[in-house]
């Protein structure tokens, strides 16, 4: 077994130890409360359960995966810390979000996932087109009893796995993008979590949705909204079949905002590259993920950078939409 071969077995087995850990011990009454602001997000009493479990795990790999240098939300406001001897170079970066989607799944609403990328070290200027593996990992609400697992290393086909918490049976299942050639009667949406950008991504929205179900009356329910908020949750509705297309432009969207006001609005959440980390798995499975204006997506392993993406369930999809969001962009950034 090759050390990328290994490095992706054990980010596999964090993510199930982090997901059975917050499984066993939260408390829906607690979940919930703030405990500061780290790594560009609130950070909840449910984000705390995990910090002890990922140092732990990581501190029992073999030697010859580390030093590892961990980047992940949460871990301080710089979110990096080394595990493994001081002495050594570090072999490998991880780049991590272990509980993305913490508002949905602290209301025991829907599941949050782990995310993870690893790369051999560089440094801080390890990027995720270096990563060697991605991990996406279900953590369930409290009634759900399967839990769905994404691997993917690279320039290899990503593989999904479902498992019984309970008896720990596990069997394959496929990851099949849809290939439907347009929007009609699909889950596809422009990413409007929170107040602040809504009425500029449901303008976008309403202008994807009119020009591509060939249909003048764009709200005659021909196209669902789903709010999951999620980015890793998000890339698996896509890697699925589940939803067709969806985007989170939110930086660009506060740019807009501001040439639009003539004032500097005040900053709400935003993606960062740890909610991309299971970028990597969502592309080897067959989704095309873009950033926003249709270029490549990448980005250094860090806690801070906004991002904002496109994800496409196939190429004929993205050859409908990406000209209307680019038109709409430099319409409104020009």
């Amino acid at each position: 077994m090759t050390e990328a071969e290994q490095l992706a077995r054990y980010i596999q087995l964090l993510g199930e130890q982090v997901s059975t850990h917050v499984v066993r011990h939260r408390d829906p009454f607690c979940d919930f409360e703030e405990r500061g602001f780290e790594g560009g997000d609130t950070i909840y009493s449910i984000d705390k359960l995990v910090e002890p479990v990922i140092v732990e795990a990581i501190g029992q790999w073999p030697d010859e995966l580390k030093p590892v240098i961990v980047v992940a939300e949460g871990m301080g406001d710089e979110g990096e810390f080394r595990i493994g001897d001081k002495g050594d170079s570090a072999k490998f970066r991880i780049l991590l979000d272990p509980i993305d989607g913490t508002r949905g799944l602290m209301y025991d609403k829907r599941s949050a996932w782990f995310l993870a990328a690893g790369a051999r070290d560089n440094g801080d200027a390890t990027m995720l087109s270096d990563s060697l593996v991605s991990v996406i990992h279900e953590i369930p609400i409290s009634k759900q009893y399967l839990v769905d697992s994404f691997v993917s290393a690279k320039d290899c086909e990503t593989i999904g796995f479902r498992k019984d918490i309970f008896s720990d049976k596990r069997w394959k299942i496929d990851c099949r993008p849809s290939t439907s050639v347009d929007l009609r009667n699909s889950f596809s949406q422009v990413s409007n979590f929170f107040p602040g950008t809504k009425a500029l991504a449901a303008d976008l929205m309403e202008l994807i949705a009119t020009e591509c179900t060939n249909q003048s009356f764009a709200g005659r329910s021909l196209i669902f909204d789903d709010q999951y908020i999620s980015t890793g949750g998000q890339f698996v509705e896509l890697m699925c079949g589940k939803d067709r297309f969806c985007c989170d432009l939110r930086p660009l969207l506060y740019q807009i905002s501001e040439r639009l006001t003539g004032e500097k609005p005040i900053l709400g959440l935003q993606c960062h590259p740890y909610d991309i980390a299971g970028l990597m798995a969502a592309r080897n499975s067959g989704v095309i993920i873009t950033d926003g204006w249709g270029r490549e997506l990448d980005s250094f392993f860090d806690v801070h950078t906004p991002i904002h993406w496109c994800g496409y369930a196939n190429s004929m999809l993205q050859s409908k939409i990406q000209p209307l969001i680019n038109n709409w962009l430099s319409d409104h950034l020009a």
